[in-house]
């Protein structure tokens, strides 16, 4: 028998009021593992009720108090922590190894912001005459509407509501339909703790567009806060036009990963696997999606890279030693499908890989071969379009000019990396790379304690690092007259 979810709103558990349920699948093998209420623009309409009555109280909370309720839940889902992951391998099939990394990340974002709650400085400015005082106050926005995705289930959510719940705002949560159970079980361990009605809800519903016109059209909400795709994300702007809502966007990316003739071979190797295929099998906006390597190395490194690759084990997220899951859902693996066979009749060289995984373990799953593609072009769509899957398309460059302009010459900037042992090179590279996130000889992603986000179509604002509760607040000077 499925688990039974219920929404949260206002600190109850609730049905949905369309009376409606949807299915949670796991994409590995297409077994439901839940029903969650399939929520109505009125369930979100009751959370942003909640979200409304709750804020004055919350708001005025001294930043402390709010920091410990943070402490306080992530050290009940700390204890947790593995029940977590095992729900994040079950609705996201990425493997349970992996899922463990993720929930450990992820908590790290209570405890870093409840310490940055304290550190929301206001400032006295010295008047330019006698008679005045002048100071400036920070205070939180108002009721937050947050819309994650399904690839990062736990990080995704606490990123988010983990700054605007510090800063002093009250959050609606919207989790990705995919993947609700990682967000309910982190909205169980907030209500366990105590943590006062209304300041956290979330409702799951299949239809986004819905839920998402709810967010946009009450003016109460006063910020939405958005990781998803780029297409979504100038929707969800247009729409918030209107009443000019603050709005904080992580979108779609195109990462290239470069490696200099003076790169560390055997390393670059390693991270382009690592930063590849080892973050949910592709589907993330930071990893790799162009890998270009010196004409001089080329010869060089793709035995080192395609022999990583040959050597990953695709499997069931349970199954010890996997490391490459399956895809979301039929849609993803399909666009993936067709991103590699379109790039092979128009030219590229399959190196390893390039099909779907249907046999035995398999059949039941959206599971696809960890692929490398060599002779790709710049004007293939799997060079220009975010994969999001487990394909690494090989292009070749010969100057570093060269290819500080093919890198930058996308509508995204979210990440990139490179591999250099010159110290000037990788100076002028960072500094020449028109992205957000910058990885020099370094795959591994990226830290609680320096801001995330992109250039240009990749997104608007910051989240982590000191930077990211400034999203959550307003700047409020006073001019006081003393004569």
């Amino acid at each position: 028998m499925a688990d039974v979810q219920l929404l949260y709103i206002g600190g109850e558990w609730v049905k949905s009021r369309s009376g409606k349920t949807m299915p949670i699948r796991n994409p590995a093998n297409g077994e439901v593992i839940a029903e969650v209420p399939d929520a109505s623009t009125e369930d979100a309409a009751a959370a942003i009720d909640a979200a409304h009555r709750a804020f004055p109280q919350w708001s005025s909370l001294p930043a402390i108090e709010r920091g410990r309720y943070l402490l306080r839940a992530h050290a009940l889902l700390e204890e947790r922590k593995d029940e977590i992951a095992r729900l994040i391998t079950l609705e996201n099939g990425k493997p349970y190894e992996e899922a463990k990394k993720e929930v450990q990340f992820a908590l790290g974002y209570f405890t870093w912001f409840a310490e940055e709650a304290r550190r929301v400085y206001g400032e006295i400015v010295p008047p330019p005459v006698p008679h005045k005082r002048l100071w400036v106050l920070k205070q939180p926005v108002g009721v937050v509407a947050a819309i994650t995705p399904w690839n990062f289930p736990a990080t995704m959510v606490t990123r988010k509501i983990a700054p605007a719940l510090a800063a002093g705002c009250t959050v609606v949560l919207k989790p990705a339909s995919a993947t609700p159970l990682t967000a309910l079980a982190i909205a169980k361990a907030f209500h366990e703790v105590g943590l006062p009605p209304g300041v956290f809800n979330v409702v799951v519903g299949r239809n986004s567009s819905a839920l998402g016109d709810a967010f946009l059209s009450d003016r109460r909400v006063r910020k939405i806060a958005f990781t998803g795709s780029t297409e979504v994300g100038k929707v969800i702007m247009r729409g918030a036009a209107d009443q000019i809502k603050r709005l904080s966007f992580e979108l779609g990316g195109n990462a290239p990963f470069i490696v200099f003739e003076d790169a560390d071979l055997e390393r670059a190797a390693e991270g382009a696997v690592a930063i590849k295929f080892l973050r949910v099998a592709g589907q993330s906006c930071i990893c790799a999606n162009r890998i270009y390597v010196h004409e001089a190395v080329h010869e060089k490194f793709m035995p080192l890279f395609v022999e990583r690759v040959k050597a990953l084990k695709v499997a069931q997220g349970f199954e010890e030693g996997a490391q490459i899951g399956p895809l979301i859902n039929e849609q993803t693996l399909s666009k993936v499908e067709e991103l590699v066979e379109e790039a092979v009749a128009q030219g590229a060289k399959v190196a390893v890989g390039g099909h779907r995984l249907t046999s035995g373990p398999y059949a039941k799953g959206f599971f696809f071969a960890p692929t490398v593609l060599e002779s790709v072009r710049e004007e293939m769509r799997v060079a220009r379009e975010e994969i999001f899957g487990p394909v690494a398309p090989v292009m070749t460059f010969s100057s570093e000019e060269e290819i500080i302009r093919r890198a930058n010459d996308t509508t995204y900037g979210l990440a990139a990396y490179f591999y250099t042992r010159d110290l000037s090179k990788a100076i002028r590279v960072a500094e020449a790379l028109e992205y957000g996130m910058i990885g020099v000889n370094d795959a591994s992603g990226y830290t609680h304690e320096i801001p995330f986000g992109g250039y240009k179509e990749s997104g608007l604002g910051r989240e982590g690092g000191k930077e990211g509760i400034e999203e959550y607040l307003e700047t409020k000077s006073i001019s006081l007259w003393i004569s």
